[in-house]
């Protein structure tokens, strides 16, 4: 049975959770529209002024328009607006503050739901989809459908900073996303995560398989280039497959400076994403281009332009361009494998996805529940929200 516990009443014996609305102040307003204007940007390349050519990163004539329009026409003020029509708290779990925001649904029986981000994202990659959750009957579904949202943000991202310690990798973010749950009065529960959020999900349901309802991945196609790598090649593959894997691990690896450099120097690339808004945005827009599906000139094509700032904008304001770079380092000398296997129902759902995924990432479908979708990308509540919601729903429904 889903616990619905009065939550005035369940944090008896802890330190209550602290109402949070976001308020960025004024003084940091300016500031950010002060160093915009004052950008000291590259000189361009006579023979490379293509502002849609991201082959070398992001050119500059896309990132002069961009920035342009964070400093005069993004309304942060209205974005903030939006953030703050749903609850949000501050809890402080091992030491450390978390930020949560959390969605109840008035539907009785609705399933408390986690949702984990990774990088570059924050807890504004799901907010198109969160009032589709909480509310279904409005949004294409019925009562069965109802979640209770719940979206921590990991240690060093957003409003869970500054970070008071080391440590924090996926076992211990994992750990306290638990007891957050606890806290909220949700004994069993639903998880869903991209990115370094699906190791979050994956090792919650490997090591409390009694709590968990289901684990839900998010996915896309470039997760074949961990094969040959981290994971094994199947047996079954034939040279032509081995080939194919291999192009796409090619391909990725051109996409891997960032991976590197937060894996092993955080703090060297943190300040200069703390000291420059310019370079913070380019840090993060690049990965909207690449990492996002389908063909299209500059990532505002397949994300919205202003969500988009919205995310970026968190970072800066909360200084997590160089406490996030720290769950990099952190992960890399944790020794902990990203796909835990888990002894509770599982589901993926692969976005922009590749002919070769299921066999080379479950090769003895052993995924209980396994979509593919030629649509979307590494942010699909972003990219394709109704897409990744219809996929929740059809996995959860009918589980407790």
């Amino acid at each position: 049975m889903i616990a619905t516990t009065n939550p005035l009443s369940i944090f008896d014996g802890y330190e209550s959770p602290k109402p949070f609305r976001i308020h960025v102040a004024q003084a940091d307003l300016d500031d950010l529209h002060e160093r915009l204007a004052r950008t000291r940007w590259p000189h361009s390349i006579p023979d490379f002024e293509d502002a849609t050519d991201f082959s070398r990163g992001v050119p500059l004539g896309y990132w002069q328009d961009l920035a342009e329009y964070w400093r005069g026409d993004f309304d942060w003020r209205a974005q903030e607006r939006a953030l703050n029509a749903h609850e949000q708290f501050t809890m402080d779990v091992d030491g450390q503050t978390f930020h949560v925001l959390h969605a109840r649904s008035l539907v009785p029986g609705a399933k408390p739901l986690l949702l984990n981000h990774g990088w570059p994202a924050s807890f504004v990659e799901y907010t198109r989809i969160i009032n589709s959750l909480v509310d279904p009957c409005a949004h294409g579904g019925d009562e069965a459908d109802a979640f209770h949202v719940v979206i921590p943000s990991p240690p060093g991202f957003g409003f869970s900073t500054p970070l008071v310690s080391t440590g924090w990798e996926v076992a211990r973010t994992s750990s306290a996303y638990a007891e957050i749950l606890t806290r909220l009065g949700y004994e069993r529960f639903a998880t869903h995560g991209t990115d370094t959020g699906a190791g979050v999900s994956l090792r919650l349901g490997a090591t409390l398989p009694e709590r968990v309802i289901g684990v839900h991945v998010g996915s896309d196609g470039r997760a074949l280039a961990m094969v040959g790598n981290k994971y094994p090649y199947p047996d079954d593959f034939s040279p032509e497959d081995i080939a194919e894997v291999e192009r796409v691990r090619r391909s990725d690896a051109g996409e891997r400076g960032y991976f590197e450099v937060q894996n092993h120097h955080p703090a060297t690339i943190g300040a200069a994403l703390t000291d420059s808004p310019v370079g913070q945005l380019a840090w993060i827009v690049e990965k909207f281009q690449t990492w996002t599906g389908g063909p299209h000139s500059t990532p505002d094509e397949v994300v919205d332009r202003d969500q988009l700032l919205t995310n970026v904008s968190l970072y800066w304001f909360t200084r997590a361009g160089a406490s996030s770079a720290q769950f990099y380092y952190e992960a890399e000398h944790s020794q902990l494998d990203w796909l835990a296997p888990t002894g509770v129902p599982t589901g993926w759902a692969v976005f922009d996805t590749h002919p070769l995924m299921r066999r080379a990432m479950d090769p003895w479908n052993a995924v209980d529940h396994w979509s593919e979708f030629a649509l979307g990308g590494h942010f699909p509540a972003m990219e394709q929200p109704d897409l990744l919601v219809g996929d929740l729903r059809a996995f959860f429904r009918g589980r407790t």
